[in-house]
């Protein structure tokens, strides 16, 4: 009697292989979309820390949520040498997701990051508490986080939104909504994605309301110079 061949793991799950090959293919693709200094194939998977990080982080990923978790966090502190980026394994991250340079970036163990995220070299998503709960931001498909900025605590960024370089973000960003300065503050609505590379050239609120004051003293000035001119009549 002919006993019948024990299963593999390929065999139980035939498209495994096929959908890991399938997602290096669309990072790959997502670096010559995001990157217009990227050249060829071969340079992208071999000059790109940002795409290396993810690709680790996947590994580390996968073995934090089958409970081995020392091993997790060797390969991601393997991957911050390597790469200078340092994701927590616990960290959720979808699809399309590109860092852009990489050197300082950090993603702590609560953050959630969606499809189709850009995100900028020293960019943090850090925690505010030593709770064990969720403590670092969630961020939605679509989003651009400029360089060097901080995205501090359980908030979420919505679809879309912008978040422009030097920035420091502590409270919650509606979708479609870009935010700069430190605190941040809502500037104006995304309207076209084909902006989203242009994270540095963002309108200062700052210098907005300044500039407003200067025309209120201006006016004010106009005012007395006009009353006095009356009064010497």
């Amino acid at each position: 009697m002919n006993r019948p061949f024990p299963q593999t793991l390929n065999h139980k799950h035939p498209n495994k292989g096929k959908k890991m090959f399938k997602k290096i293919r669309e990072d790959i693709k997502t670096v010559f979309e995001r990157d217009p200094a990227a050249k060829n194939t071969f340079e992208v998977i071999t000059c790109y820390p940002g795409l290396h990080a993810i690709w680790m982080h996947r590994i580390s990923h996968y073995l934090w949520n089958h409970r081995l978790k020392w091993l997790a966090r060797f390969i991601s502190h393997i991957s911050r040498f390597l790469t200078s980026i340092e994701i927590h394994p616990g960290a959720e991250i979808g699809d399309r997701f590109f860092i852009d340079h990489g050197a300082g970036v950090v993603i702590g163990e609560t953050a959630e990051i969606g499809d189709d995220v850009l995100m900028y070299q020293g960019s943090t998503l850090g925690g505010t508490s030593m709770g064990k709960g969720k403590r670092h931001p969630t961020i939605k498909d679509g989003v651009v986080i400029g360089a060097s900025s901080v995205l501090l605590g359980p908030i979420e960024i919505g679809e879309e939104a912008r978040v422009g370089a030097g920035s420091v973000v502590l409270e919650s960003v509606p979708k479609e909504t870009t935010v700069v300065g430190i605190p941040a503050k809502p500037v104006e609505e995304v309207k076209r994605r084909e902006n989203k590379l242009k994270h540095a050239d963002l309108p200062d609120p700052v210098e907005k309301e300044i500039n407003k004051v200067y025309q209120k003293i201006r006016e004010l000035e106009t005012k007395i110079e006009n009353k006095n001119t009356g009064k010497n009549k």
